[in-house]
């Protein structure tokens, strides 16, 4: 399928019906303002600005200032080694992992779902697979994409509030030839542990189940930011949960996506309360 096919396809029923501007804002203008890179390809790419579609991606503009750059890669090298530092002294467990392992295995896609104050310890635990992450197009997006890639993330910049459209479009692609996408349906400004719908239309496009996680670790900070951003203290427990996977039916409408939302929210906030529990010490 082209991508103006795809692009006609996303526009079909299902955008109309859950209101297109729901989703993406102001943002649905068609502006080619993300792209696809790996971790290799983008330490060099910010050099005022990227634009190769040699690989089939399409390409993202993005102009910054050369002390914007500086300070991305500075403050993305600062939190990138301070959540490894972290990391490293972790004490971890895992649950449901082997789910997600055999997706990775097998190239067959799929989409993890958990709330964006909760992306520390995941990060750590997923370094090094190539998984896809959605990350935003503002300059703060700009040191995540930093922190991602040095974790060795695939970024895909865009965001439910920039570049919307077509970044679900790429992502739905990308899951579909056998990804791993892990997104923050509350991202990237909530309100938090709000489930917005467009993780459930990413796993839709591309007919691959979507699974919710939970995390949690104690003992632990909690930033005082929109998202309660979770920060564990060194040599803190921490759990990282995955649930059972959900598809979304192709041919959902708006109330399937508001029931599946709410479902999937649900989810989240019961495995994130039993990783806080195992964090605790409480019996797995």
């Amino acid at each position: 399928m082209s991508s103006d096919e795809s692009w006609r396809e996303l526009s079909g029923s299902t955008w109309q019906q859950l209101s297109l501007s729901y989703m993406v804002g102001e943002e649905c203008r068609g502006e080619r303002r993300f792209a696809l890179l790996s971790p290799s390809r983008l330490m060099g790419q910010q050099r005022g600005r990227y634009h190769d579609a040699s690989d089939g991606i399409i390409p993202v503009v993005v102009e910054r200032s050369e002390r914007d750059r500086r300070r991305a890669k500075r403050l993305g090298w600062v939190g990138y080694t301070l959540a490894r530092g972290i990391g490293r002294t972790l004490r971890m467990y895992v649950a449901g992992w082997e789910s997600i392992e055999r997706h990775l295995q097998e190239r067959t896609g799929a989409v993890m779902v958990s709330w964006h104050g909760r992306t520390l310890i995941p990060a750590n635990y997923m370094r090094g697979r190539g998984i896809l992450a959605m990350i935003s197009l503002s300059r703060d997006g700009d040191i995540q994409n930093e922190i991602f890639t040095r974790f060795g993330f695939r970024t895909l910049r865009g965001s439910t509030s920039r570049g919307g459209v077509r970044a679900a479009l790429e992502a739905a692609r990308e899951v579909r030839s056998g990804a791993v996408l892990a997104f923050t349906p509350d991202g990237p400004r909530g309100p938090s542990g709000k489930f917005q719908p467009g993780a459930l239309l990413i796993a839709q496009k591309a007919h691959a189940p979507i699974y919710p996680a939970g995390i949690g670790a104690h003992p632990r900070i909690l930033l005082p930011t929109w998202d309660r951003y979770l920060i564990p203290l060194p040599f803190a427990r921490a759990a990282f949960l995955i649930g059972e996977p959900l598809w979304v039916p192709k041919d959902a409408d708006k109330d399937d996506f508001a029931r599946l939302a709410e479902q999937l929210e649900n989810a989240i906030n019961a495995l994130q309360d039993r990783a806080e529990a195992i964090a605790r010490g409480a019996r797995r």
